[in-house]
């Protein structure tokens, strides 16, 4: 599982200009630029707790886009079977059992995109 910080991160790079200017000021300060929540109230001229609702509720945004286009999912998926892909290229195997473990892996690949193409 990833650590919830990355988690946000990387929900942000996805999905972060869906969010209002206000919700992606606010969680570019506290997870990008690392300021706490005093800090961050002190600038914007707004309660601790009003900062804290906010990136609360940018985080919940974050994950029902998650949840409703799985993005970052699906971006997970196939980088690790593009590291396969890498492993396998950097194996001791000969170079036909190598062909065919990349062959595998693309059409793995293939087989997962078309099955996205078809739920959309």
């Amino acid at each position: 599982m990833m650590p919830k910080v990355a988690r946000i991160a990387w929900l942000y790079d996805f999905y972060g200009k869906l969010l209002t200017d206000k919700q992606q000021n606010i969680i570019e300060l506290y997870y990008n630029q690392d300021l706490s929540l005093g800090e961050i109230a002190e600038e914007n001229k707004i309660s601790r707790q009003a900062i804290h609702d906010i990136i609360r509720r940018a985080e919940a945004a974050l994950e029902e886009y998650e949840e409703k286009l799985g993005m970052l999912k699906k971006y997970l998926y196939q980088t690790a079977i593009y590291q396969e892909i890498l492993d396998i290229l950097d194996g001791p195997q000969p170079c036909e059992e190598k062909i065919a473990g990349v062959r595998e892996k693309i059409n793995k690949l293939m087989a997962y995109t078309e099955e996205e193409v078809r739920e959309e």
